[in-house]
């Protein structure tokens, strides 16, 4: 299948061919993450701006690097140091971006929408690196990645999401993706973590964290956002560990080479672990590896569609 998308904002709009695309694009790219020279020239001449309205370290330094591969240049823009702090509006900051001649803005905000909103405004392409509450969808596309690696299928897998459901981008885009590729998704959290209505989107619900693990073929455990908890009534971190946590002897009682994810950063002793987090089931170093490749392909596909749409309209 040939990609059309100048941008990426989501996986809930991907078919199941387009996410198989990206993932075959990424397994081509893999290989240049082993060589002395770390470099293929497919954006050599473009431009890749990483604008980032949140705190991130490890989505924005692995955005940088696939850019970097791809033989592209980069520009790093955080908002506490730009215009936005003078009050610039989102859109009027990625138009004078535009003017600047970019070709990619990689854009994370805390505002869900905030990438399409942008993606209709410019004719550079959009790749959406994590926006609200809505999606995060290149970090489902490496999870998704990693488990075909390790499992050398998704269709037919029993995926288990474990954690701040409710407020997390990364569970959506991951059951977006897993359910059109073929997955059983079961989610499993206390009940004011769980979003209502999130059936509808073909998931099963517990609250039974072993049951929940049980049947599962990979689990991927979630950062708890304690930070989001304005009416105090999460669970509070103790408790949450004893009731939720991935632990070792939570493990043995699930299949024998069940698959532990996490998209990162890590709670120790919170989420899960350090026994698991750094066991023979973790695959979270992994996860952090393939993102690179992945996010090349990204870049890569949404780079050769724009170019194919510029060259149509100027003809």
């Amino acid at each position: 299948m040939v990609w059309t998308r100048k941008d990426l904002l989501g996986l809930e709009d991907l078919s199941q061919e387009e996410i198989e695309t990206v993932l075959s694009t990424a397994e081509s790219f893999k290989e240049v993450s082993t060589r002395e020279i770390k470099k293929v020239p497919a954006l050599r001449g473009k431009t890749v701006v990483n604008l980032f309205y949140e705190p991130s370290t490890r989505t924005r330094v692995s955005f940088e690097v696939a850019a970097k591969r791809l033989s592209a240049d980069v520009i790093n823009i955080a908002s506490e140091t730009s215009s936005v702090r003078k009050g610039e509006t989102l859109i009027d900051t990625g138009r004078n971006i535009e003017a600047l001649k970019v070709d990619i803005i990689v854009v994370r905000h805390n505002y869900s929408g905030a990438a399409i909103m942008l993606a209709r405004s410019l004719r550079a392409s959009v790749v959406n690196a994590g926006d609200g509450w809505h999606e995060h969808p290149t970090q489902a596309l490496l999870d998704i990645f990693t488990l075909k690696e390790k499992l050398e299928k998704i269709a037919g897998l029993n995926v288990t999401i474990i954690g701040d459901i409710a407020h997390s981008r990364v569970a959506r885009s991951n059951i977006w993706g897993l359910t059109k590729l073929g997955a059983k998704v079961t989610v499993c959290a206390p009940r004011m973590l769980i979003p209502p209505g999130i059936e509808q989107m073909g998931v099963r619900v517990t609250q039974d964290i072993d049951e929940a693990l049980s049947r599962a073929d990979a689990v991927n455990v979630l950062r708890m956002q304690f930070e989001r908890d304005e009416e105090n009534a999460f669970p509070k971190q103790l408790e949450y560990f004893k009731n939720y946590g991935i632990t070792q002897e939570r493990l043995e009682k699930a299949r024998k080479n069940i698959i532990v994810m996490h998209p990162g950063p890590i709670n120790r002793g919170i989420e899960m672990s350090s026994e698991v987090a750094d066991g023979l089931n973790s695959v979270i170093l992994e996860q952090v590896t393939n993102g690179i490749a992945v996010r090349m392909a990204v870049l890569f596909l949404v780079a050769a569609a724009n170019e194919n749409i510029k060259n149509e309209d100027s003809n």
